[in-house]
């Protein structure tokens, strides 16, 4: 493998906070080491459309405290194409570029091993999601500042519960993974948690609900994720009520608002150092690997492994949630 002199960094799939300090370590790291370093705009399109431009030091400069990403993203269903793909390395190509450190979820990765082991170049994968569902990683870039994001959402709709006595079940983001509803539900003291992961029982819920209301339990917060296999929050709501008609039911989708805001401290901490470490391991002639933190120690782990295994959701916490809420 030859010396690594320019390299260039992008964003894809969905946007996570955290991901400009990602961007900004990744920049500086590699100008320390006396690299040129690119930034690709809007993703794997962008590397198709040569929407490519040289990045200095001071073009990431007050970028770690914002939201979203500097460089964009999009899905690209032409990359998926290997014309696609040939147009995106002459892309490269056409300014020497020689390493790439590409930022994103499951999808971004399985697009980077397809594309570095068709052309032979380095790419290094850092794991920004907000859904936590990234193998090889204990956390990904943007799931601490969404479950601080939703945590706080939840709080202010149990002040409005509280003083009406009704009951709200919340929908918070994760089609496949429930690590964002497990969390908010534990950290705001929901009544029950419904995950992708779990079955969920709509008949335990209506029987638990009328447990509590004999024993005047005060129980108003219900969190739901997205991809829970007995629907949405609206669904679970509309199944819940034929049998409990005397119960005031509210439905809140808190969405997109899990991904904005301006990034925690761990996620600028934990972007900071995935970045440094994706530079430093093209440098270390690594290629074909997604860097993650695992106990507290820099790991890399292989394209293949990171996109056919799943983070799964620690079951002891679910248990330790169902115990908390009784």
């Amino acid at each position: 493998m030859k010396e690594i002199k320019k390299i260039a960094v992008f964003t894809s799939g969905g946007d996570a906070p955290g991901m400009n300090a990602a961007i900004r370590s990744v920049v500086r790291t590699a100008t320390y080491h006396d690299l040129h370093v690119f930034g690709i705009f809007q993703g794997y399109h962008g590397m198709i459309e040569g929407d490519i431009k040289r990045l200095e030091r001071k073009d990431v400069g007050n970028i770690i405290q914002r939201g979203g990403t500097i460089l964009k993203t999009a899905r690209s269903m032409d990359f998926m194409t290997k014309e696609g793909r040939q147009k995106a390395y002459e892309s490269i190509q056409a300014f020497d570029i020689q390493g790439l450190v590409a930022i994103g979820g499951n999808g971004t990765y399985t697009g980077a091993k397809i594309f570095g082991e068709e052309f032979n170049i380095p790419i290094i994968g850092v794991p920004g999601t907000i859904d936590n569902d990234i193998y090889g990683t204990d956390y990904s870039i943007g799931f601490d500042t969404a479950i601080n994001t939703a945590i706080e959402a939840v709080d202010r709709i149990r002040d409005t519960a509280d003083s009406h006595n009704r009951l709200f079940f919340i929908e918070v983001m994760g089609r496949h993974s429930g690590y964002i509803a497990l969390y908010t539900g534990i950290g705001s003291g929901a009544g029950n948690i419904f995950l992708p992961e779990t079955e969920g029982n709509i008949d335990g819920l209506i029987s638990q609900l009328k447990k509590e209301g004999r024993r005047k339990k005060l129980f108003n917060l219900v969190i739901v994720a997205e991809g829970n296999k007995n629907g949405g929050a609206m669904e679970i709501a509309e199944k819940v009520k034929g049998s409990l008609s005397n119960f005031d039911l509210k439905v809140t989708i808190i969405g997109h608002l899990q991904r904005g805001g301006s990034p925690s401290c761990n996620d600028r901490v934990l972007a900071s150092r995935l970045g440094h470490s994706a530079v430093t391991a093209l440098l270390n002639n690594e290629s074909g690997k997604a860097v993650g933190v695992k106990n507290g120690q820099v790991v890399y782990t292989n394209f293949s492994e990171a996109i056919s295994k799943e983070n799964e959701i620690n079951r002891d916490l679910i248990e330790m949630a169902q115990i908390l809420a009784l």
